[in-house]
């Protein structure tokens, strides 16, 4: 794949239009963090039919999961649809819907792509993966559909890289339920989740970092659950940030989810896999943003009577600029076409791809603010925000450092 096809093309334009209706209107309240995304998400999925497709793949699955018919396919499912394994032709839009929309929303807030992400990719797409029928039915549809929101509930204050070893927050078998205590930091949509997929280790009296990690599903208002207000933070302000505070929360077995193999630290680590992978997408929807901002100004502000445009070192940023273009752009292309080919990315590929995606998107953006001179330090001119927005992708899903380590691993194993 070298290119988007017409048909994807039409795809893009359309989504482009609905965020210049929708989306630009209200950037001011989402980056003053005023204004919570999730209305305008629901309006997203409402006018392209989304939800409705969500319903459909959701009944179709959940008919063929009864009828003992799952298998392989339908592990792969994660987004809620049939678990087919795509082929060319209706199989390559499928792939293309699920990148197009992240790359051209990233153009203008990627916070609102983290609170979507998250809520569909990592809350239902757990509960999707992991739970029984009956707990798809009682979670997966609301979450699919955005009907609810979700979080993802793994990181703690003193567990950020040691996701496992360092957790803290526990679940202590009590009769035929269990008692769940511990805190959770920097949780997407905590602040206003209703559905939360809660990582934690099972207290048996065992040594803390050996102990089983167990996913629960807990709802908004259980007695010993709190959310935080959202977080201050340097950017994604559209993407709201909080705190989880459990203390002595009930939850029974209904809660626990116990599909899928490897268990909760290997359902985490498949998510993993995923969320970096989706980072490509929205490093390209930065990158192309911040280089036609770019573009566009080096053509129109004028310096000493001659655009900047002329000079040699504001066309050194703009060629390196586009050199980050065209090689993010094919990490995402890669990952379609391993999409449309049934393959999931290994851990360290999707590191690789995050990593270098990462650094690309926030030098970028840098460099469009060091373009604009003074200017570029002014919120109106947009590229403040990129800015701001991009340095996070070196640092949610995994830091750089992180993604180093497990490419390097992979490396020296073989």
């Amino acid at each position: 794949m070298i290119e988007w096809t017409d048909e994807e093309l039409m795809v893009r334009d359309a989504v482009r239009d609905w965020i210049d209706a929708e989306i630009r209107p209200h950037l001011d309240g989402l980056d003053a963090g005023e204004l919570p995304p999730y209305d305008l998400i629901r309006k997203l999925y409402s006018t392209f039919g989304m939800d409705e497709m969500a319903r459909s793949s959701f009944a179709s699955r959940i008919e063929r999961e009864r009828a003992g018919q799952s298998g392989p396919a339908g592990e792969r499912a994660q987004d809620g649809t049939d678990g087919r394994t795509p082929g060319r032709g209706s199989g390559d839009m499928r792939a293309a819907m699920s990148m197009l929309p992240i790359i051209e929303l990233c153009k203008v807030s990627p916070g609102l792509v983290t609170a979507m992400g998250v809520s569909l990719g990592l809350a239902a797409g757990t509960v999707m993966k992991r739970g029984t029928i009956e707990q798809k039915e009682r979670w997966g549809l609301d979450l699919l559909t955005f009907d609810k929101v979700g979080a993802w509930a793994i990181t703690e204050p003193n567990s950020g890289s040691d996701a496992f070893g360092g957790m803290q927050a526990t679940a202590k078998k009590v009769g035929e339920e269990y008692v769940l205590n511990g805190s959770k930091t920097f949780i997407t949509n905590g602040p206003y989740a209703d559905t939360i997929v809660f990582y934690c280790k099972l207290d048996n009296g065992d040594s803390p970092r050996d102990r089983e990690i167990l996913t629960f599903v807990l709802d908004r208002g259980m007695p010993g659950l709190d959310q935080s207000k959202p977080l201050r933070k340097m950017g994604l302000h559209s993407s709201p940030t909080g705190e989880l505070f459990l203390n002595d929360v009930r939850a029974g077995a209904d809660r626990l989810l116990t599909g899928g193999s490897g268990g909760g630290r290997e359902s985490a680590r498949q998510n993993f896999v995923a969320e970096r992978a989706g980072v490509a997408a929205m490093a390209l929807g930065v990158i192309e943003e911040c280089l036609k901002l770019s573009v566009d100004y080096a053509k129109t502000r004028v310096l000493w009577d001659r655009p900047i445009g002329d000079y040699q070192l504001i066309q050194l940023k703009l060629a390196k600029m586009e050199v980050a273009r065209l090689n993010v752009q094919n990490l995402v292309f890669r990952h379609v076409e391993m999409q449309k080919e049934g393959r999931t990315p290994t851990l360290a590929e999707a590191s690789a791809m995050k990593l270098y995606a990462a650094q690309a998107a926030s030098e970028v953006a840098m460099e469009a603010v060091q373009l604009f001179g003074g200017n570029g330090y002014m919120s109106e001119y947009r590229v403040e925000q990129l800015a701001r927005d991009a340095k996070s992708f070196q640092i949610y899903a995994g830091t750089d450092e992180i993604q180093v380590t497990h490419i390097a691993r992979d490396l020296l194993s073989r």
